[in-house]
Order: structure tokens, then C-alpha cells, then sequence
């Protein structure tokens, strides 16, 4: 029976990681994901959960405790956000390269400078290739769902990979909203324990784990990690078929929302989601063919499912919370536009740019986008192909 309660988005992924109960979580502060290490200590501290909580001096030693406790064969998480996941990144790429299923909670806030707090997607997306998974939450009932499914993907022995929950700073991670919760019992059995093959604590298989590694083997690893990448696929959609039958929430790669007929097509990341959707409910009752595709999961890159859910639109728009800074669109934008090419639609697209640094985008914004995307698929021409929204006059 599930359980209905009111919270933001840091207290729903710290219920999940209490729910969880993980072996380690060594953690630094900094905004907007403060509250989730907060709230798990508290909880320890209470008698709530048994994880060892491990106070450190940085974000990057929070990563290599991290890496450390997962070695060791723990089940191990840390949060973090923005410039403390950059302080990160050289633990990033080892957590991957080693294989180490374990993982971070990331409210997303922009990457200085200048300095602001608020959300975009530059720190995640900065960090698209090191070789972790990637999964985005546009409210509070995914971000807590997510957590839950978090485990169960990376520690597949077909992947063992570290994988990243993400959610939008302040948008979710602060807001509060009625979200339903699973009772503890039913988390408990759904993420099972863990059971590691192998771990450096182990005394019956002696082992070494992050080795210099020659230029005769460390292509072998790489293809390692992108076959486990790939094998991650399956085990995303499996995972999310047994959630749904304890939850009855059904998640995939992506949401389709009034796409099935849809000539004109936004394709976003996050909460701004939920803007669109009331968007694209104003014009379908003006007779526009408006539809959303919003994408959960950018790794590993459904490419050949994005380009079937967009294969029978007229035109459509990718929306970038963050910015390459290449001259020519922002990541998702350019990843996109690969699966289009490689599977030769047709769709007329465009790459927009838009909230960096927490600015809002509004209902009427995305009513001008599908506006400008009409005009795209009626003459057939693009004046606009990378373009920022929002920008103050």
C-alpha cells in the first residue's frame, strides 16, 4: 500500500536512501544538495538506518571515500551539486574505469562563473562522458522513484557501472509536493542486498583494483565499459518494469506526452517538462498538433528510440538547459541531431537554449517555440537553428 506524504525533492531522495539503507555515505555540503546528507544523518543519528555516514574535508573526498567503500564491496552513495561535482571529476572517470556500482544523488546547479546557485544542467552534462549513467527527474515522485531504481541498474552484473540521479536545484530538490511513497519493507525487498563478485576485502580472491594500465589493455577497458553501457539498456527497462508492478508508476527512456499525433515536437530534460505539458494543453485545444518527448535517461543515449518517437513530426525542438559553448548547440542538441541523421529523418530541428543559471521559462515561451517550429514545417526554412530563449531585452 503506498503511502502519501507531502516533500521536496532533497527529503524524498534522502527517505529513499534511508529506505535503501546503504553500507557508506561519506558526504560534503554545498547547495542546493546540502539537505540530502543532512537528512540521512539525522536519520542515523536517530536509529533510523545503520549506513556508516563519513564527514569529509571535500568533495572530492567525498567521491574517493566513495570509491574507496565501494572497492571494499560496500554499497556506497554520495550528493553533491555544481562546482562540488567538478572538484569531483578525476574520481568520476576512476569510479567508471574500475567498474564500481555505486551512487550520486545530483541536484543540478550551474557550473561557476560567474557564481549562482541555481539550476542548470552544466554540471551533469559536463560530465556525459566519463562513463557514468545518467538519470533525470522532472518532480519529486520521480527524483524519489529514480533513487529507488538506482541500485538495482548499477549493481547488474551485466553493467556495474556508478550511476547519477539527477534532479533540478531548488526547482525539485527544495519545492514541496504530494508525492506517494513505498512502505520500507517493499524498498527493502525490491533492492535486495548487495552481494559483490569481487571486492578487495574479500581474503578468498586477493586483488588489486585501479592498476597503471599499458597501452596493451587500456583500450580493452574502455571497450568494457561501453559494452557494459549498452547492456545497460535492458536492465534500464527491466528495472522499471518490476518497479511498476509495486508502484504502478511505468518509466522507460522517455515520456511521451500527446506525441502519438503530433506534428510539432519539444524534446527537454527536467522540470521544465511540467511547463511545457500545460503549454501544449493550451494549443491542443486550439486544434496545434503540440507534444512533448522528455528524456529520463541521456545515458546510455536511447538514440534509435528518440529518432522513432520523433519520426512522424513535422518539426521539432531540442531544449538544452546548458551550452556547449562549440558555436554550433548544446549537448543534447548535438546528440540528438546525431540519432536524426544516422536514422535519416526527416524532422526539421532546432536547438534552443534556455534557464541557465535558474531563469525561468515560462508557458508562453514554449506557446512562441511551437509557434516558431509551425513556421519551420510550413516553409521548409530554419533561421534560427541555435538560438537562446528567455534572454532579457
Amino acid at each position: 500500500m503506498s503511502i502519501r506524504e507531502r516533500l521536496s525533492g532533497n527529503e524524498a531522495v534522502a527517505l529513499a536512501i534511508r529506505q535503501i539503507n546503504p553500507d557508506v555515505m561519506p558526504a560534503f555540503p554545498i547547495t542546493p544538495s546540502t539537505e540530502i546528507p543532512q537528512y540521512v544523518a539525522n536519520y542515523i543519528a536517530n536509529g533510523k538506518m545503520d549506513t556508516e555516514f563519513i564527514p569529509v574535508e571535500s568533495e572530492h573526498s567525498s567521491m574517493s571515500a566513495t570509491v574507496g567503500a565501494s572497492a571494499a564491496g560496500a554499497r556506497a552513495l554520495t550528493a553533491t551539486s555544481s562546482c562540488g561535482m567538478a572538484l569531483m571529476w578525476e574520481e568520476l572517470y576512476v569510479a567508471a574505469s574500475n567498474r564500481l556500482p555505486l551512487a550520486l544523488a545530483l541536484v543540478n546547479r550551474a557550473l561557476s562563473g560567474p557564481i549562482n546557485i541555481n539550476c542548470d544542467h552544466s554540471d551533469s552534462m559536463g560530465a556525459r562522458d566519463s562513463g557514468w549513467l545518467q538519470i533525470y527527474a522532472e518532480n519529486n515522485q520521480e527524483a524519489y522513484d529514480n533513487m529507488i531504481q538506482a541500485f538495482r541498474i548499477s549493481e547488474h552484473k551485466d553493467v556495474r557501472l556508478p550511476i547519477m540521479i539527477c534532479q533540478d536545484g531548488f526547482i525539485t530538490s527544495h519545492a514541496v509536493e504530494n508525492i506517494e511513497l513505498l512502505e520500507d519493507d517493499v524498498v527493502k525487498k525490491f533492492v535486495g542486498d548487495y552481494e559483490p563478485e569481487n571486492y578487495l576485502l574479500n581474503p578468498e580472491q586477493p586483488m588489486a583494483l585501479g592498476p597503471y594500465a599499458v597501452s596493451n589493455y587500456y583500450m580493452e577497458t574502455k571497450m568494457g565499459q561501453r559494452t557494459a553501457m549498452n547492456n545497460a539498456r535492458q536492465v534500464i527497462l527491466d528495472v522499471a518494469k518490476e518497479f511498476e508492478a509495486i508502484s504502478g508508476r511505468k518509466y522507460g527512456f522517455f515520456e511521451e506526452y500527446r506525441l502519438e499525433d503530433a506534428d510539432y515536437a519539444v524534446l527537454i530534460i527536467g522540470s521544465a517538462a511540467g511547463t511545457c505539458k500545460d503549454a501544449i494543453d493550451a494549443l491542443r485545444s486550439k486544434g496545434i498538433k503540440a507534444g512533448l518527448l522528455k528524456l529520463r535517461v541521456f545515458r546510455p543515449f536511447p538514440a534509435k528510440e528518440i529518432a522513432a518517437a520523433l519520426s512522424h513530426c513535422k518539426a521539432a525542438a531540442i531544449m538544452d538547459r546548458s551550452d556547449s559553448f562549440n558555436g554550433n548547440g548544446g549537448p543534447l542538441g548535438a546528440e540528438v541531431s546525431q540519432a536524426l541523421y544516422n536514422a535519416h529523418s526527416s524532422v526539421l530541428t532546432v536547438n534552443y537554449i534556455y534557464g541557465l543559471g535558474g531563469r525561468d521559462i515560462r508557458v508562453e515561451d514554449f506557446i512562441d517555440i511551437y509557434s516558431r517550429l509551425q513556421t519551420i514545417a510550413e516553409t521548409g526554412t530554419i533561421t534560427d537553428q541555435y538560438d537562446y530563449i528567455g534572454l532579457r531585452k
